[in-house]
């Protein structure tokens, strides 16, 4: 696993937890993520605040405003930074937490230092918020020259539609 890689997938992760607003919402593959560092399945309600802080800090990163939430997650979860080759194949990469800690406590870990890594553009990660009305998700773009829009084809296609509806009931 590359750190790129590895600073990516926990990017995702905490973009999917913040847009999920619950830990019971997560996809397979964020709960094997989980399950792959000996880390137990979030209860519900468990992550409330978390999330919460974790929301502020992707808002405070896609908005370039202070990154005061990156700062309370460090404080409140300071990352346990040491070399892991968890997988075996005398390929080290850094980790930010230990696997088999509590849900929160690993999470808020790994989030708070790979969130941090990305409010100071290390690695090339750009985060984005959805631009389709009424909707508050926020997305990691890696396009490939970083202009992704929405969220997911759902609002883009939304977008078009009524984009579409309103450029034919328009003015004649």
């Amino acid at each position: 696993m590359t750190y790129i890689d590895y600073i990516g997938n926990v990017t995702r992760f905490a973009v999917e937890l913040a847009n999920a607003g619950d830990a019971d919402e997560l996809s397979p593959e964020s709960r094997r993520l989980l399950t792959e560092h000996a880390v137990e399945q979030p209860k519900a309600g468990e992550l409330t605040r978390l999330v919460a802080l974790v929301r502020e800090a992707l808002r405070q990163i896609v908005d370039a405003t202070p990154p005061d939430a990156i700062r309370t997650l460090i404080a409140d979860y300071p990352p346990d930074l040491h070399l892991s080759d968890h997988d075996n194949t005398g390929t080290w990469h850094i980790h930010y937490a230990h696997d088999g800690l509590a849900p929160g406590q690993w999470i808020g870990q790994v989030v708070a230092a790979s969130l941090a890594h990305v409010a100071t553009s290390d690695p090339g990660l750009t985060l984005g918020r959805c631009a389709a009305r009424g909707c508050r998700n926020f997305f990691v773009d890696q396009s490939r020259n970083r202009t992704r829009r929405f969220c997911g084809n759902t609002c883009a296609s939304r977008t078009t539609v009524a984009a579409y509806r309103a450029r034919r009931h328009g003015p004649a």
